[in-house]
């Protein structure tokens, strides 16, 4: 049996997030270490380690729902663009970064990572979801 991930974890409900929005496959949720505020990994609720193994049609859908939550993002977060990253060595859980950027350096992950409130990420997480269509 494969041990659970925080992330299916986080799904369940076993340990808290700043949810931004859900559906039945996929669920996006504030990074609690962002790079910038509205900073969001998008993950499917199957627990499958690696982007690229995920099936066709459930690879597709998570990069569809992604695109929705970008655009949320953009909505409530001010930026030029929402970054993407897939890097998949920190949790053996697939899962997206979503970056609001307002220029190139902000998609670093070596850059320092903000520390914000839980005022403050309720209300962003709050705002995204506002913001999902």
């Amino acid at each position: 049996m494969v041990m659970e991930t925080i992330f299916t974890k986080i799904i369940k409900g076993e340990i808290p997030c700043y949810k931004v929005v859900e559906d039945e496959n996929y669920f996006a949720f504030l990074d609690i270490n962002p790079l910038k505020k509205g900073h969001t990994l998008v993950i499917p609720k199957r627990q499958i380690d690696y982007v690229f193994d995920l099936d066709d049609e459930y690879y597709q859908g998570l990069f569809l729902f992604a695109k929705r939550v970008a655009k949320a993002i953009k909505i409530a977060v001010p930026c030029v663009k929402v970054g993407i990253a897939v890097i998949g060595l920190e949790v053996a859980h697939a899962h997206i970064h979503l970056v609001p950027m307002d220029n190139i350096g902000d998609l670093q992950f070596s850059n320092p990572k903000l520390k914000l409130t839980d005022t403050e990420l309720s209300g962003i997480a709050a705002k995204i979801g506002a913001s999902f269509v």
